[in-house]
């Protein structure tokens, strides 16, 4: 391959990723808007596992801290919870490197979960609400006014088919709350981002990934297989996981059967016209879903029209007269 060729390659490259970051950096920036999640004066504790996720998190946190109106202070924590194999100069290395105020705590939850938690069976349960614990005495110690997490869209879907299919609750993953102990408010920037920018992002920055799975415990399988539902339909069927997570932001309580969120006993008919009324899902196809344009890395888009509605798997109605 010639220079010239190579110098078009890399050029296009650097082109690709200026275009992710700028997309991350721009859907972190929404996110924090639309839910007022950090305010003059805060201070944010990043919760730093290791992973692609909580990487990302930091970078860009970082970078809109430099050109925020508005002054907040970041210090990044890890929690060591002494977990065989832990590459526990990793994160510490990383972090001065890139002149981070950082805490790692040491916990030995490991030996806990292990001894509650029968061999073969999953402890990801113990060992999150153990977790969550320890961070938010962190956070009180460190006089922290902010929680922030790695979770993504994808997590805050994958949540919400989990409780559907096996809690029986429309519930899902909110991008800003108060903890348990009441004591705290959790904030996940990475809302409106998706898993595959992510890694594309964090590949290309080169983040020294720690493995998530030194504790041995087994995956938890119905998460995952509602995670590769969702990257099957994403490959599928494009524009279908941003539809869904629309669909989190667009919740209609009186089409939905929540006595407790609407109060459908007292309903009477005024005789005044409503636009809403019966409609439930008369669209001859959900337009939304088949005009989306996905923002490719080759900087092309994806246009789906009507046309294309069966390659989709849209049932499509028509009119007969």
């Amino acid at each position: 391959m010639s220079a010239a060729s190579n110098t078009a390659k890399e050029k296009k490259q650097q082109y690709n990723f200026n275009k992710l970051q700028k997309r991350l950096r721009r859907k972190v920036g929404e996110a924090i808007s639309d839910f007022n999640m950090i305010e003059d004066g805060d201070r944010v504790m990043v919760c730093l596992s290791g992973g692609k996720d909580s990487y990302t998190l930091l970078d860009i946190l970082r970078f809109l801290q430099r050109i925020a109106p508005i002054k907040f202070d970041i210090i990044a924590v890890n929690l060591d919870q002494k977990q065989p194999g832990f590459p526990e100069h990793i994160l510490p290395e990383y972090l001065a490197n890139e002149g981070v105020d950082f805490r790692i705590i040491e916990e030995d939850t490991y030996s806990i979960v292990k001894e509650k938690i029968p061999a073969g069976k999953t402890t990801c349960s113990l060992c999150s609400r153990l977790r969550r614990g320890i961070l938010y005495r962190v956070a009180s110690e460190l006089g922290a006014t902010k929680i922030a997490l790695g979770h993504h869209r994808d997590d805050m879907l994958e949540t919400m088919m989990l409780n559907m299919f096996y809690g029986g609750t429309m519930k899902s993953m909110p991008p800003k709350l108060v903890s348990d102990n009441g004591q705290h408010v959790v904030i996940r920037p990475l809302a409106y981002a998706s898993e595959k920018d992510i890694s594309k992002y964090a590949t290309q920055m080169a983040f020294p990934i720690i493995p998530c799975n030194l504790c041995g415990s087994q995956e938890n399988l119905q998460r995952k297989v509602i995670k590769e539902l969702l990257k099957s339909w994403d490959k599928q069927y494009p524009g279908r996981i941003e539809s869904m997570f629309s669909a989190l932001q667009n919740v209609v309580p009186s089409h939905l059967a929540d006595a407790k969120l609407y109060d459908f006993k007292n309903i009477v008919a005024t005789g005044e016209a409503n636009q809403d009324g019966d409609t439930a899902f008369d669209h001859s196809t959900p337009t939304a879903f088949l005009n989306y344009r996905g923002d490719g890395d080759d900087g092309e888009t994806t246009d789906r029209t009507s046309n294309a509605a069966s390659s989709l798997g849209v049932i499509q109605v028509r009119m007969v007269n």
